[in-house]
């Protein structure tokens, strides 16, 4: 699931922990107590603890149970360690969220006490341990928390079929690989390649359209003796 989402299940006695997945190998690497956070620009949330598994961020608040926030590794799309008093007055981690929205439909802040829905269009987050020491310690396990999660690569489909073999020109009618001017989608259109793809197969096709004059052109000359 992309963006931000809202966890209101603990497990546990007390303030309670984030479920582990530990049958799919998720991991708890480190837990910050006495954590904020930062939601857009909504006003900071009473401090909580901060779990940080192989998977997620998870931040659970202290004073009330029903109360979480939680990202997982591949919806983040840059962290890094901010000390600028004029973009947050404390030491914090800054994340960016990949929500999967379009930019005119984000946002990066909600009014406050926004329904969990509105949470999928948060872009932006802070964490702010009470100790600004442990900065560089989240911003480090966020680093090895990304490299166990990397961007998943899509497969590229029917790449490089612009490249068509002799045989298959034989066993095929000229006709059949005839690509129309006013045609959007021509024959052999892979990965962007249209114009390379309509060059290769044109060629081909005069290729054999030339073979064919010289064929005539012989008969005819043949004719005349």
């Amino acid at each position: 699931m992309l963006g931000l989402r809202f966890v209101a299940e603990r497990t546990g006695d007390g303030a309670g922990q984030p479920f582990v997945d530990a049958d799919n190998g998720e991991e708890l690497m480190h837990v910050q107590p006495g954590t904020t956070i930062v939601l857009g620009s909504r006003p900071p949330e009473s401090p909580g603890t901060l779990y940080i598994t192989t998977k997620q961020v998870v931040w659970l608040s202290d004073t009330d149970r029903s109360e979480g926030y939680a990202v997982d590794f591949l919806s983040v799309s840059l962290h890094a360690v901010s000390r600028d008093p004029e973009a947050y007055p404390d030491s914090c981690l800054y994340a960016q969220i990949d929500n999967g929205v379009e930019d005119d439909e984000s946002e990066g802040s909600s009014d406050e006490g926004a329904e969990s829905s509105d949470l999928s269009r948060i872009t932006e987050l802070r964490l702010v341990p009470t100790d600004p020491n442990q900065v560089d310690t989240l911003f480090q396990i966020f680093c090895q928390c990304a490299e166990l999660n990397p961007e998943p690569i899509e497969e590229e489909e029917e790449e490089h079929n612009w490249i068509f073999s002799a045989d298959q020109l034989e066993n095929q009618e000229a006709e059949e690989w005839m690509i129309s001017e006013n045609s959007t989608h021509s024959i052999g259109h892979s990965n962007g390649d249209q114009d390379l793809a309509h060059n290769v197969l044109q060629l081909q096709i005069d290729d054999r359209r030339f073979e064919d004059a010289e064929e005539m052109d012989s008969d005819s000359k043949n004719g005349h003796h």
